[in-house]
């Protein structure tokens, strides 16, 4: 009998008290950092949680990034804009447009995708410079990963 109970016993905490895993619970976000270490102030974050979108449907996951203290895009060369861009290497990527707020100086750049279905494990996370007319992605400016976020 107390051998049973002590096997109870065990199974009942292991239940209770599950193992933690490398997954940060949704939402999760992460510091996206400078490419260029001579972009000091510069910096975003990017937020990824699931959304339920009407009319109803499954819920999708978005990404949203908000980055602050960018050069102007053309100091860089033949761009005009920022676009966030999120990959799963060798799987799949996604890219959308951000926007400028108004201030007149240095605008923060903002943007959102609530489309997503792919699990997020080991994903990728950049703002990189845009020309919207060829639409041709140009480079990185800040970057960083996500190992999991479910």
């Amino acid at each position: 009998m107390k051998q049973f109970i002590l096997v109870l016993s065990l199974l009942s905490m292991i239940v209770a008290y599950p193992l933690q895993t490398n997954a940060s619970p949704m939402p999760c976000s992460v510091i996206l950092e400078p490419v260029n270490k001579n972009l000091k102030n510069a910096k975003g974050v990017a937020l990824i949680y699931k959304v339920q979108l009407n009319p109803p449907s499954a819920a999708r996951t978005n990404i949203s990034i908000l980055a602050v203290h960018l050069p102007a895009p053309s100091s860089f060369g033949n761009y005009d804009s920022y676009e966030g861009f999120a990959t799963i290497p060798g799987e799949i990527s996604w890219r959308f447009k951000l926007y400028p707020t108004p201030e007149e100086e240095i605008p923060s750049w903002a943007g959102r995708f609530d489309l997503i279905t792919a699990e997020m494990k080991n994903v990728k996370v950049q703002v990189r410079l845009t020309n919207s007319r060829t639409q041709q992605l140009g480079p990185s400016v800040l970057t960083n990963n996500i190992q999991s976020c479910d």
